[in-house]
């Protein structure tokens, strides 16, 4: 399958650690739980040795002298990282249709997209060539691509992991995350990063109280994706797991408010210092001038230097931030919930050629980037841990994602959560 999924593969040096691995032998294991087992990172997290890209041709030559937090402890337990993974140009998009190294295909259909920004790393897990991998989620870039490619892609909550050392677009919502084929080894790869040792709670399915808001997340829901939403809500309510119908207030309103005032300020500000900080001897200037995917360079040829979100716009939004915080904290309380649970996208996955800009919903063409974000961009603005499962295909044979989401903090219980919830559905990736 012609996927596209790598920017580069270490080969010689993977094939030197799994060696060196195997020569450890089962002395190592207790110490390394992730000892000898290869993964994939997205090209915009630093791994010390290897180029990190960030999908931009200015940064070709760039090379980090040291790897993220995240890579390190994951690196420390033994973990191997085969390559670095193709992905969406600078992170700022959801198809990883990159004009400067290609795009990447889905596996179930390689003349589809598979979500982006974190496209590569879904794809590459997606298509077995890794057990599981690192994204980037700033509105959504990891459990996209994982509901479009049918595996499970974690974001946890905003300050979990360390997301220093990962070419920027905004500090108030970037997270470094993980994607697996199944729940169980998003939860040891988690174990890892967090420094947890507390092993996951066993979730009985009719102890669960578990939120279904349709307002807005239901909204103009592909007539395809519909059918295996329900059907899922079917299992999950015959294995007594409640299923509570309750909206969150004012969802559409606080989202205008954070969403884009907070990412298009950031990435201004931030990027130019992160050029400057690791040395990577390209100016801001240069990156935006060499930019290749047009969709990318049409956002930025409209920031400027300064942005056009003013210090007032700004503020606003930050405080927009707090009281979407507080919705769903309220949220969860008012109804005693464990979770809340929806489509993670709208509808499956669109053809790669001529979708850069818009796509079809329901014999509509609308917008890409808002339509694929619309139930995803929440969570990166309130610092929730949400989590997308493989919920089924469509009839024509495409995967769709199921969300679940919890109170912010509730990292450890969410995942158990996603834990009963994978074994009730039953699906497993390709």
């Amino acid at each position: 399958k012609n996927l596209n999924a790598f920017i580069h593969v270490d080969r010689e040096r993977a094939l030197e650690m799994a060696a060196s691995a195997d020569a450890a032998g089962a002395a190592a294991s207790k110490d390394q739980p992730l000892r000898g087992i290869p993964i994939v990172v997205k090209d915009n997290i630093h791994v010390a040795g290897m180029p990190n890209t960030a999908g931009t041709p200015a940064l070709k030559g760039f090379v980090p002298e040291a790897s993220n937090a995240v890579v390190a402890k994951l690196q420390a337990a033994g973990a191997i990282v085969l390559a670095k993974t193709n992905m969406h140009e600078l992170a700022f998009g959801i198809t990883s249709n990159n004009a400067a190294f290609g795009a990447v295909g889905n596996p179930y259909d390689v003349t589809l997209f598979a979500g982006g920004s974190s496209g590569g790393t879904a794809s590459a897990i997606s298509a077995g060539l890794a057990p599981a991998g690192l994204g980037t989620d700033t509105g959504g870039s990891i459990r996209i691509p994982a509901a479009l490619t049918g595996i499970v892609g974690f974001r946890p909550s905003s300050g979990r992991y360390d997301s220093t050392a990962v070419t920027p677009i905004s500090s108030t919502r970037d997270t470094v995350g993980l994607l697996a084929t199944n729940v169980a080894d998003v939860i040891l790869l988690d174990s890892v990063v967090s420094g947890s040792s507390t092993p996951p709670d066993t979730v009985a399915a009719d102890g669960l109280r578990i939120g279904v808001p349709r307002a807005w997340f239901f909204d103009s829901i592909d007539s395809d994706t519909l059918p295996v939403i329900e059907n899922a809500l079917q299992k999950l309510s015959d294995a007594g797991v409640s299923l509570i119908d309750a909206d969150v207030e004012n969802i559409s309103d606080l989202i205008a408010r954070t969403s884009f005032p907070i990412a298009l300020y950031e990435v201004v500000r931030e990027l130019p210092a992160y050029l400057d900080e690791y040395g990577t001897g390209v100016t801001y200037e240069q990156l935006v001038e060499q930019i290749a995917s047009p969709d990318v360079q049409g956002v930025f040829g409209t920031l400027g230097n300064g942005g056009p979100i003013d210090d007032d716009t700004y503020a606003a939004a930050l405080l927009a931030r707090d009281l979407m915080k507080e919705t769903f904290t309220a949220y969860f309380a008012a109804h005693n919930l464990d979770a809340i649970l929806f489509p993670m996208t709208l509808l499956p996955a669109r053809p790669i050629a001529g979708s850069d800009e818009t796509v079809e919903l329901n014999g509509e063409r609308v917008p890409t980037f808002p339509t694929y974000i619309h139930n995803t961009d929440h969570a990166t603005i309130a610092g929730l841990p949400s989590i997308s499962l493989p919920a089924g295909l469509t009839a024509s044979g495409l995967p769709i994602g199921l969300a679940i989401e919890g109170p912010a903090g509730s990292d450890s219980r969410l995942l158990s959560i996603a834990l009963a919830v994978e074994a009730i559905l039953g699906f497993e990736s390709q």
